[in-house]
């Protein structure tokens, strides 16, 4: 098994990509931190990764609180052994124009989509280069690569995610520390209906129409989460 051995963190893994890739991770040999405000989601998928043998542990943690972040961080190292792997994965989505959004909503999307990987980094990259090394994988979108109607404040947080991704990379490459992006198209997710819900269209036609949308260049374009396998794979390489 790829992982075996190895320790990772998943901010927003009790559900979508978070949950796919914890799965993915913990049939690998990896033990698996879930980190999510969803209780019950993130208690759900401890159960079915300690169901196919695996080791998880659930953290409830607001991932926009630097004391619940550090403190997720060293419940992970304490608890399962380590820190090999964080997964940036949590994020939320407000579907509107500048004109729509008003300011607390644009903080809570920067808060949860780049804040938080901000924090979880700050706390995991000296346990990370103590041991010898790490990879740090941010999920950033499409989104974050070219504009999309109506969703100005993902549009900006996914499009920071993406930078701020080049620069961890330089600067904690000499750590032995990889720091990577993926950037998904659209993907069956929870959040993706809630999106329906909040452009005041059916889910099936946003399913729809997300399935007719052309992949942008390099970029994952999916209706599930698990086709991102190969990209998260790269992101691991040589770990």
């Amino acid at each position: 098994m790829h992982l075996a051995g190895k320790v990772a963190l998943i901010t927003g893994g009790a559900s979508g990509i978070g949950y796919a890739t914890a799965l993915l991770f913990a049939r690998e040999g990896a033990a698996v931190s879930v980190v999510d405000l969803n209780r019950d989601g993130g208690k759900a998928v401890v159960q079915a990764i300690t169901d196919i043998g695996g080791q998880a542990l659930f953290v409830h943690c607001d991932v926009t609180d630097a004391d619940k972040c550090q403190h997720a961080v060293r419940q992970t190292v304490e608890k399962l052994g380590g820190l090999d792997i964080l997964l940036n994965n949590a994020g939320i989505i407000h579907r509107s124009t500048v004109l729509e959004i008003t300011e607390t909503e644009w903080d809570q999307v920067m808060a949860v989509n780049v804040k938080s990987i901000f924090l979880l980094s700050k706390y995991a990259i000296p346990i990370m280069a103590q041991a010898g090394g790490g990879v740090i994988i941010n999920t950033a979108s499409g989104w974050g690569l070219v504009g999309g109607p109506r969703a100005v404040s993902y549009c900006a947080s996914k499009g920071a995610v993406v930078n701020m991704t080049k620069a961890m990379a330089l600067d904690h490459g000499e750590q032995n520390i990889r720091v990577n992006c993926i950037c998904p198209g659209d993907t069956d997710t929870d959040m993706l209906r809630w999106e329906a819900q909040q452009l005041g269209i059916p889910t099936e036609q946003l399913l729809a129409e997300a399935a007719q949308r052309p992949a942008l260049a390099q970029q994952c374009r999916c209706l599930n989460p698990l086709p991102l396998r190969a990209h998260i794979d790269q992101a691991l390489e040589r770990l």
